[in-house]
This record gives structure tokens, C-alpha cells and sequence, in this order.
């Protein structure tokens, strides 16, 4: 039995959707989509060791949560915490444009907390929701820790939080330092632009941090785009040509898009590519199944049923 670290963030998500006269669904986020969509991929050989502190004010409900997974230990529990677990309130104005604002105060993960917890496994799926789950010299630590394949979501290290927990566009700090870190890194299209206005310029600097192989960017309903470059096997550098090429949304699985719901959909598109990658897909394979996935995705509010939901069962509401 193989084992998947998933590093991230539950969230209690309150969604406005672009309807004013819909009421707003509360619902878990954050990882619970990649957890569900993970659950919905992996094989019966995969099995997923969370690694996720949750507040104690929603711990119970949480771990309810995660019993309704069947890739775990049946012990298998998140890590409570007495700070107030992070609380989300997402108003969407449109497919691609929506307010964020965040509260609570689940601590970042240290080095001498995370270091034991990696010993058995084999793969790590890590998340950035808040974006504050670990630092940067927590992640540092990781890379030299941990020598087996890391997927990393950047997501929320883009993410800037004013007074009121409204969140805002930004590039993170030593932005490029981050890549090095892990072998794969997934954002999106508005965080690759604050990198840079040349895609291929930006997606060049980040390879040659060395470490990081393959950079995925989500294009929402335009699906995905890639850029990998080889390296040398006597050195971390990257010194081949860069490959990169778009893997478009499957039409069918798209066409509800606008009359959906896009929450989580980069969760699940990055949870299902890194489970694609594990069971031994290559890239493009492994990108088109995450694109059809976070397609379906848009169909189901919240992440609880959202396992069988991809599968294409029907689901208790």
C-alpha cells in the first residue's frame, strides 16, 4: 500500500453565487475538494494520510467529513488545533471574478512538526488554501527532507489579506524561490500574470530554479497549459528545451460552466492530475483527466458527495 500526503486547509465556505435572489450555500472547501477528488482518482494500491490541522470549534464536523473517504485508515483523524478554523465568504460576480474574505487562525505548519510525519510516505499533494501553511524556509526544509514527488498548488501564496480578511491579488515574496521547492507547481492564469507579461520568459525563470520540472497554469473553461523541461541527471538544473503546449476543456463536460459553480474546481483539477501522475500517466494524459474533472466538478456545490459526484453516481443531498 502505497501513501499520499495531502497537505492544506479545510475551510468552512460561504458562497454567494452571481444570483442575488439564491440564498448562500454553506459548505466545506478548501481541501475537501482535492481530498474528494483524490478519493475519486487514486487506485486501492494509494492510500491518503491527511495532513491538516483544523480549529477545534469545527473539528467534529470536519472529521465527519473526512470518515465519508475510503482511501484512509479507519483511525484516520486531522490534527485540532485551538485557534478558530479558517471561515471563507466567496461572492462570485462572475465565472472568473469573485470576492474573497477570510477568517480564523489555523497555524502554519513547522519544520519539527512536519519532518516526523513524512517518514512512510510516498508522494506528497500540498495545497496552498490559506496560503499560509507553511513558510518559505519551512518549504526549503521539505525539498531537502523529502526527496520523493512533490505536487504543489501556489494558489493562495498569491493571495494578500487586508484588515477585514479580504483577500488580493499579489506576487508572494522571493516568488521564484518557491518552484525549487517541489516538482511540480500548479496556478492559475492571474497568478502566472503577476510573475510577468511573457509566460514562456516567467515559466523559464521558474524552471531553472532547478527542482521544479513541470509548471501547470489553469485557464478556467480554456483548460490547462503546461511548460516541462528535462534536466541533468548529475545536477537539479533544468538545461534541456522547454515543452509546453494547452490541453483544452472537454466540450461535453464544459458546456454547463457558466450556469455552475467554479469553487474548488483547481483543487480538483490538480488532485486528479496528481493522481493520474502517481498511477504512472504522462503529462498530457495526466492534465486532460484533471481538466474533465474540474469540468464535472462545476455541476456539485461543495465538496460533501463531490467523490461520487465525479465518479458520475448519484449523490444523498
Amino acid at each position: 500500500m502505497k501513501r499520499l500526503g495531502v497537505l492544506g486547509s479545510m475551510v468552512w465556505d460561504t458562497i454567494y453565487g452571481r444570483d442575488p435572489a439564491q440564498p448562500a450555500v454553506e459548505e466545506w472547501g478548501g481541501i475537501a475538494y482535492a481530498l474528494a477528488a483524490l478519493d475519486a482518482s487514486l487506485g486501492d494500491d494509494w492510500q491518503i494520510v491527511p495532513l491538516v490541522k483544523v480549529g477545534r470549534d469545527l473539528a467534529s464536523r470536519a472529521n465527519g467529513f473526512l470518515r465519508t473517504l475510503r482511501h484512509l485508515t479507519p483511525d484516520t483523524r486531522f490534527i485540532a488545533v485551538p485557534e478558530p478554523n479558517n471561515r471563507v465568504t466567496l461572492r462570485y460576480y462572475s465565472t472568473e471574478r469573485r470576492c474573497e474574505q477570510m477568517v480564523g487562525g489555523v497555524p502554519p505548519w513547522t519544520w519539527p512538526e512536519l519532518g516526523p510525519q513524512l517518514a512512510d510516505l510516498d508522494a506528497l499533494y500540498l495545497n496552498f488554501i490559506s496560503g499560509f501553511e507553511l513558510s518559505l524556509e519551512t518549504a526549503r526544509l521539505l525539498r531537502r527532507g523529502f526527496a520523493r514527488f512533490i505536487y504543489a498548488d501556489l494558489h493562495s501564496l498569491f493571495l494578500g489579506k487586508a484588515e477585514d480578511g479580504t483577500r488580493y491579488l499579489q506576487p508572494p515574496p522571493q516568488a521564484l524561490d518557491w518552484f525549487a521547492c517541489f516538482d511540480t507547481v500548479q496556478l492559475n492564469e492571474e497568478e502566472m500574470q503577476q510573475l510577468g507579461s511573457d509566460p514562456l520568459a516567467v515559466a523559464a525563470s521558474a524552471l531553472a530554479q532547478g527542482g521544479c520540472s513541470t509548471l501547470c497554469v489553469t485557464l478556467g473553461a480554456r483548460g490547462a497549459v503546461y511548460f516541462t523541461q528535462s534536466g541533468d541527471a548529475k545536477t537539479p538544473r533544468r538545461t534541456g528545451p522547454i515543452r509546453t503546449a494547452r490541453i483544452a476543456a472537454p466540450a461535453e463536460e464544459g458546456a454547463s460552466v457558466d450556469a455552475g459553480d467554479p469553487t474548488g474546481c483547481g483543487d480538483v483539477f490538480g488532485a486528479t492530475a496528481t493522481a493520474a501522475l502517481l498511477h504512472g500517466a504522462d503529462l498530457e494524459t495526466a492534465i486532460r483527466t484533471g481538466c474533465r474533472m474540474a469540468a464535472r466538478n462545476v455541476g456539485h456545490r461543495g465538496a460533501t458527495g463531490l467523490r461520487d459526484h465525479l465518479l458520475g453516481r448519484l449523490t444523498a443531498v
